[in-house]
């Protein structure tokens, strides 16, 4: 355990990021509890407001991620310096995906259906960085020889693949494929070969005029997430504390549930 741990997270400089990725993870799920205490009127805790201003945690957060981001600049490779930045900038960046939806719409939609939103980039997120630490590298470099890594031309010519890749799966709407798909080979290469869900910019552009494709789209999406939406959701309520009915948002719909007659356009 220790030569694995010297190996893998000591000797390739990694500690910083693992901290940083335990104060993520600690930040948001602490602070989610806090919420929830609030939004249920038990405990200690309270919003905190100036005068008819509701403070968000995301503005300490922003302050947190520039004092590490900045202290880690600063602090270079050696020392304890990068260790108490790492853990500073986690703690800011677990207040600020916490309320990622809120900066999105700029609306206060914390416990609203697009409230879901926070949880899922924190997730995704989270999952991103654990890849990194276990050994990927981003746009498969790590795949590459010894000899391959000394051409230049070969490792352009990978990153470029790979983010061009990447790219045609995002303007698919496909971002989780996307973000995954820079970290792990040829899973962005399975988005962008794939159809493009309905509404995305590929799709728009590429099946304006292609009846069948976008029927296909429409009904491929449809099962997709008849399929996991219920699973997902159920996974971020646990996750974020989110309850259905009457304490939900009103701009909360009914139901996200994507029918057959929006997903799927008419063949003629």
């Amino acid at each position: 355990m220790n030569d694995w741990w010297y190996r893998n997270i000591v000797e390739p400089g990694k500690l910083p990021l693992l901290l940083a990725l335990l104060s993520f993870v600690g930040s948001f799920l602490v602070t989610r509890t806090i919420t929830r205490l609030i939004r249920a009127g038990k405990g200690p805790f309270r919003n905190i407001s100036t005068g008819d201003v509701h403070i968000h945690h995301v503005v300490p957060g922003i302050f947190l991620m520039l004092v590490g981001g900045f202290w880690a600049v600063a602090a270079g490779r050696h020392g304890a310096g990068p260790l108490y930045a790492a853990v500073i900038f986690g703690i800011g960046a677990g207040l600020v995906l916490d309320e990622f939806a809120l900066i999105l719409h700029l609306d206060d939609v914390y416990w609203s259906e697009q409230g879901r939103k926070s949880v899922e980039v924190v997730m995704l997120t989270a999952a991103l960085v654990v890849l990194v630490l276990t050994g990927f590298t981003p746009f498969g470099v790590n795949d590459l020889t010894p000899t391959e890594q000394h051409n230049r031309g070969l490792f352009a010519l990978n990153i470029g693949i790979n983010c061009a890749f990447a790219l045609i799966a995002l303007l698919k709407g496909k971002l989780r494929t996307a973000l995954i798909g820079m970290v792990i080979p040829f899973v962005a290469l399975v988005g962008a070969i794939r159809l493009a869900r309905p509404g995305s910019a590929w799709a728009r552009r590429f099946y304006r005029n292609r009846h069948r494709a976008r029927a296909r789209a429409g009904l491929r999406a449809f099962r997709h997430d008849r399929r996991w939406v219920g699973p997902r959701r159920k996974l971020q309520d646990w996750i974020g504390g989110f309850t259905p009915g009457p304490s939900s948002s009103p701009s909360e719909p009914q139901s996200s549930e994507p029918r057959p007659s929006d997903r799927v356009p008419p063949s003629r």
